[in-house]
């Protein structure tokens, strides 16, 4: 999983306050361990309830940053489409000669769903049908 820089810009702050605040409860302790009892309830209070609306805004979001849209990715010399791969020919010297057959029943279409192709790879999220995949192939 990758990070983008805001969310790991984000990290690091958050993990800097967490030390400095953990550094100034120990301080705490050792000048008065009557107040640094309250503190330390106070501050778990606090970040427990900022962890509760953190996890509530995550749930709300989703799994995927996406929006609700479909992902297409593809690695070096992959291929991916978001929907149906008809009709084509991929590779060195491929041919697709004739008419095309009439599409399948598709009982996934409409539902949005990440693709990804890895390296030298093909993938579609629709129908595929009627290609010529690979060096030298011919669909007639």
């Amino acid at each position: 999983m990758t990070v983008s820089g805001a969310a790991r810009t984000t990290a690091w702050i958050v993990a800097i306050a967490a030390g400095l605040v953990s550094a100034g409860l120990i301080a705490a302790l050792i000048v008065n361990p009557g107040m640094a009892d309250r503190t330390a309830s106070v501050t778990g209070a606090v970040v427990g309830l900022a962890a509760l609306a953190l996890s509530v805004v995550a749930l709300a979001r989703g799994s995927g940053s996406s929006g609700g849209r479909r992902q297409v990715r593809a690695g070096q010399g992959g291929i991916a489409a978001g929907g149906d791969v008809v009709g084509n020919a991929v590779g060195d010297r491929s041919a697709v000669v004739g008419t095309s057959t009439a599409p399948g029943r598709n009982p996934a279409a409409g539902q949005p769903t990440d693709v990804r192709a890895g390296r030298e790879g093909i993938a579609a999220a629709g129908d595929v049908r009627d290609n010529a995949l690979g060096d030298d192939s011919e669909r007639r």
